[in-house]
């Protein structure tokens, strides 16, 4: 075999070698970048339901949202719910409304999904304290009654350390189905009287089922509305490594055989 052709063969065998070798670095970079997705469920009957991914880098954690059926043209109150020192916290259900009068209030139901941790605004602080009830700073539903939002924040460590054991709630009911809040459809809030029940009963709960499930929705910038974003998921990524993994494993065995044949018919 001449040195050109044992020098070209050379040069097939370690290209599928180098595909392998970036195709192998995606899982790392997932892994380094977790993401986790949420499944919105209604409350209060209230026919809404959502996707939520949370992607943690550092202690900066991007959260995506997508959801229908929130009351039109109105603001959603909207928050990680649940416990950074290990409590056990989950979506309530019906029969939390213990005092029977038909309407989950958050008063109730935060006996089963905790308490606030980060307000998730549209833009300035995410202080529970200072932005648990900031509807200003809320993002806004179309009026299809969706809402896509996108905001990147910094956390503590500890929300990192517990992601898993948050939820995220959006609040904004309609009961009496007129399009907007008010005080006919289920009186005060019992957190603050100068809002309606309405504006501040949870709409939807989730609870993170597991890491990289599924793909980040799309169409959400920073305020919470307007035109669509485009993202790849970490789940994409992992995706298109398998299949570079799987082209370059495929090459490095059809090199190999030729190299085998053509050393067996060499002299």
């Amino acid at each position: 075999m001449t040195s050109k052709r044992v020098g070209r063969l050379a040069a097939l065998t370690a290209l599928p070698v180098a595909l392998l070798a970036v195709a192998g670095s995606a899982p790392v970079f997932a892994e380094e970048t977790p993401a986790y997705q949420i499944d919105l469920e209604q409350l209060n009957d209230s026919g809404s339901k959502g996707t939520v991914l949370l992607s943690a880098r550092g202690t900066d954690l991007t959260v995506w949202i997508k959801s229908e059926g929130m009351v039109p043209g109105q603001p959603s109150a909207q928050h990680l719910h649940g416990s950074t020192e290990g409590h056990d916290f989950v979506c309530p259900d019906d029969s939390a409304d213990t005092n029977g009068d038909g309407i989950l209030n958050n008063t109730e139901a935060t006996v089963h999904y905790g308490d606030i941790n980060i307000a998730l605004t549209v833009s300035g602080d995410t202080d529970a304290a200072t932005s648990g009830l900031a509807v200003d700073r809320m993002p806004v539903a179309d009026k299809e009654g969706k809402i896509a939002y996108k905001r990147t924040i910094p956390v503590s460590q500890d929300v990192i350390d517990h992601i898993k054991d948050l939820h995220v709630v959006q609040h904004g009911i309609d009961p009496n189905n007129n399009d907007k809040y008010d005080f006919e459809g289920a009186g005060k809030s019992e957190l603050d009287p100068a809002l309606p029940q309405e504006a501040t009963a949870p709409t939807n709960c989730g609870e993170v089922k597991g890491a990289a499930v599924g793909s980040v929705p799309v169409g959400g910038i920073e305020t919470g509305s307007g035109a669509a974003g485009n993202g790849v998921s970490p789940g994409t990524m992992i995706g298109v490594a398998g299949a570079a993994s799987a082209v370059a494993a495929g090459a490095l065995i059809v090199v190999r055989r030729r190299v085998a044949v053509k050393a067996g018919g060499a002299s």
